[in-house]
């Protein structure tokens, strides 16, 4: 049995597989919340523990009683964990993280002390998606740009995942197989191609020295272009405004945003697809991505009619004499949100194989 997690600025994603070559489902899973912890080694220990029946009696069916019917169950316990795998998020030097977004320094060595097995092994979180990337099937993957032809089997890929944060990563091929290269590319400076981008900038830097793409391309990041529009445009409604403190200020401006209503959802959801689409063009230009740009990360399948529209592409083509360049690289949304634990959990197997 090996385990793997991957795990992010707002919830870890952790399961057991019974995983020896190919890819398999979790025997069991669980999504946990970041903040509700003091420490992965806690996230873990309590993942590990055998889950209990919450059901009264009068709750059971009589199908219950048959083990066709049960729940998912337990690792079995003739079945310890000979490996594991984590995606973690930020730099991983020496198999040890300090977390970019959580209070956090999670190390390898330690976990395969308290794991009790040979060793650990940490990724980067979007190294982690790049694996698991390389073992998704084509129904897992939406395309948005209708003009690109298939990608080639060898060219280089490229990844961008918004989430609590921006991860990118890049997949080279070295002639046999692919290479995953980590990189810190969501903290490079955001570059602004409207006036209204310009503006925005400008807004953001009152308040912070370094403005990068992570600043805007993020879950918190759309709701400072909402703050920007609030405080610019003074078009925000009484009924939104009472209604943003109730719950995940960005998840409601998203969803409000696809809905057109209040106007000034759709144009911070419009403007964040904009900039989105440009760091992913800038991310192709920069690897010459022949292999694709993928898109991950908890928001781009949350917001994927609104990706689909004209502003996503116009903004990714939108590269001057290298436009027609660009029309030839497939641009994809990865739609399976187990993508990076498969990763973490594909190095566990090779782990737990040598």
């Amino acid at each position: 049995m090996i385990l793997a997690g991957d795990i992010g600025g707002t919830k870890i994603h952790l399961g057991l597989f019974d995983w020896v070559k190919e890819r398999v489902e979790p025997v069991r899973e669980d999504i946990l919340y970041t903040a509700d912890y003091e420490s992965l080694e806690d996230a873990i220990t309590e993942f590990l523990e055998e889950p209990t029946s919450t059901d009264s009696e009068d709750e059971k069916f009589p199908e219950d009683d048959d083990p066709s019917h049960s729940e998912t169950p337990a690792p079995p316990t003739d079945s310890p964990i000979t490996a594991a795998c984590f995606g973690v998020p930020g730099p991983v030097l020496n198999n040890t993280c300090r977390t970019t977004n959580i209070p956090w320094t999670v190390s390898g060595d330690t976990l395969a002390e308290f794991l009790k097995v040979p060793q650990v092994r940490l990724l980067n979180d979007l190294e982690a998606t790049g694996i698991g990337l390389l073992l998704l099937r084509p129904d897992e993957l939406e395309d948005l740009n209708p003009n690109a032809p298939s990608p080639p089997p060898d060219g280089t890929r490229a990844l961008l995942a918004a989430g609590t944060g921006l991860g990118e990563s890049i997949l080279f091929w070295t002639g046999k197989e692919y290479h995953i290269c980590p990189s810190e590319g969501g903290h490079t400076d955001f570059a602004p191609n409207t006036d209204l981008e310009i503006e925005l900038l400008r807004y953001l830097r009152t308040s912070y020295l370094h403005v990068s793409y992570e600043r805007v391309l993020s879950g918190p990041g759309l709701h400072l272009i909402y703050q920007y529009l609030r405080d610019t445009k003074k078009n925000e409604p009484t009924w939104f405004a009472e209604k943003l403190p109730t719950g995940d200020a960005a998840a409601l401006i998203a969803e409000a945003g696809l809905q057109k209503k209040p106007e000034i959802c759709y144009q911070a959801l419009q403007t964040f697809v904009s900039i989105y689409g440009a760091e992913a063009g800038n991310l192709a230009l920069k690897t010459l991505a022949r292999g694709g740009i993928y898109l991950g990360g908890g928001i781009a399948p949350k917001i994927l009619p609104a990706l689909r529209e004209e502003t996503f592409l116009k903004a990714f083509l939108g590269k001057g004499r290298y436009k027609r360049l660009l029309n030839t690289i497939p641009v994809r949304v990865i739609l399976n949100p187990q993508t990076a634990l498969l990763g973490a959990a594909s190095i566990a197997a090779d782990l737990a194989a040598s």
